[in-house]
């Protein structure tokens, strides 16, 4: 029988960094994939092929970002369950997270496929590359249930404890995927289409070998009973999720219309944001896996009322983000030009990426240390406050693009990105403080009432 892992016993920093590494192998996996991805279009299509494809990337995470947003909604309240050793609820709870990722999974891709040229024109996307974004989108959008299956698939592994067999599929599915790039590329001359086209090769392997692993996990092999219609449950997974959701889908808006100012300026914009929008998604990858290890974390001890173990487990992860941030921040602000040169040509991308990245270098603490209060809001079973925080995050970058992008230029994207992050941070970690010093003061005042003693008639 595969095993699982309960993050409620034991050493703490122990049981976080023995989950944080497969997890951050993972996701180093993805950006290596997306970097290659970029590198391989970006050298064997040239720059105007690559911002079609960067540009596809608010629309990408609009649409991705929802289910990514659902699914660990749906998983937040699976850890709780498995927290609690309450594996019928547990059990109960996937099979409807399923039925409802099913049922919005036809939702989503109808309408992603339908609006897709509607989008790429509000956006004021170049005549230039808005052919090859179309093509890239149909097809991306198109396999958009390999996306979800793989989010929901590897969620659940995660809410039991297991962060290693997602690393094993995205190691397979990340091979896969650059052989394919280079095929399709530099073989068979097939243009944007073939990047693509093994981008969803690829998630269906990684779905595949995730899904392989559920059925081997005998606590959450599901019968007929458990898909039984339950009103009750099936309100409180949207509770948790569709906030979440609503959260990563407000936030990609926010980008959306930094991306439309953007392409008002030209294609070398396109393309030199393209790059930096990469690199921040490669050097924020630790922090982001701190924070995912920070919501199963949570989640479990949440459901098992260990609040002392929340806030060690709080600390472990924000040492993770500040050495994340020291490391991979000085990188953008001391060789930004070494860096954008990885991705880009032109000496005008490469002058504009060099722009950006020392700005938001100096900041790139702001959203390490974001993600890891987040998720632990999350965590705790309060997804408003992280989806009111994503509308702040839209709310700046607008107004900061809006007002400031006429006398600044480029650098305006990049005050737009660490203003929102600072305001986001303020808002969730004094959620996280006031949620969790809430229920650590309940259970003191729990602990301290004195059980009453039996009284006996003498």
């Amino acid at each position: 029988m595969a095993k699982t892992s309960d993050l409620t016993q034991g050493k703490v920093s122990r049981l976080i960094l023995a989950f944080f590494f497969p997890m951050l192998f993972t996701n180093m996996l993805q950006q290596v994939y997306s970097l290659a991805d970029t590198a391989i279009v970006g050298k064997g299509l040239g720059d105007n092929a690559l911002g079609a494809v960067g540009n596809m990337g608010s629309l990408f995470f609009l649409i991705v970002g929802f289910s990514m947003g659902l699914s660990n909604g749906f998983c937040v309240l699976i850890a709780q369950a498995f927290g609690a050793k309450d594996y019928d609820k547990m059990r109960r709870t996937t099979a409807s997270a399923v039925k409802l990722a099913g049922a919005i999974t036809v939702i989503m891709t109808v309408f992603s496929l339908v609006f897709l040229r509607t989008a790429l024109v509000l956006l004021q996307t170049s005549e230039l590359i808005i052919n090859d974004s179309l093509l890239y989108g149909y097809i991306v959008f198109g396999g958009l249930a390999t996306a979800i299956a793989y989010n929901l698939c590897a969620g659940i592994l995660r809410a039991l404890g297991d962060s290693r067999t997602p690393f094993t599929a995205i190691m397979v599915s990340t091979a896969v995927n650059i052989a394919l790039d280079l095929f399709f590329i530099f073989v068979l001359k097939t243009g944007v289409e073939g990047a693509a086209i093994a981008t969803v090769i690829a998630q269906i392997v990684s779905a595949a070998i995730c899904f392989a692993k559920l059925r081997r996990i005998e606590i959450i092999r599901l019968s007929k009973a458990d898909f039984t219609f339950d009103g009750g449950l099936y309100l409180a997974l949207l509770k948790n999720g569709v906030p979440m959701a609503l959260m990563n889908s407000i936030t990609a808006v926010g980008c959306m219309v930094v991306q439309y100012f953007v392409n008002g300026l030209g294609v070398a914009y396109t393309s030199a944001y393209s790059a930096c929008s990469k690199f921040i998604n490669i050097f924020m990858s630790p922090a982001f896996t701190a924070g995912f290890t920070m919501s199963s974390f949570t989640s479990q001890n949440y459901g098992a009322k260990e609040y002392g173990r929340i806030r060690e487990g709080t600390k472990v992860c924000l040492a993770i983000a500040l050495i994340a941030y020291l490391i991979f921040g000085s990188a953008m602000v001391f060789i930004p030009r070494q860096l954008a040169s990885l991705m880009l040509n032109g000496n005008e991308q490469i002058s504009l990426a060099a722009q950006f990245l020392p700005i938001t270098g100096v900041m790139l603490f702001a959203v390490d240390f974001l993600f890891v209060f987040r998720n632990g809001v999350q965590g705790m079973g309060s997804p408003l406050i992280p989806m009111c925080s994503g509308i702040l995050e839209m709310v700046v970058r607008v107004a900061v693009i809006a007002l400031f992008i006429g006398g600044l230029g480029f650098k305006a994207t990049a005050y737009a990105e660490i203003l929102a992050w600072i305001g986001a941070l303020l808002m969730n970690a004094s959620a996280f403080v006031f949620l969790l010093s809430r229920k650590l003061n309940e259970q003191k005042v729990s602990n301290a009432v004195p059980i009453p003693q039996a009284v006996t008639c003498k």
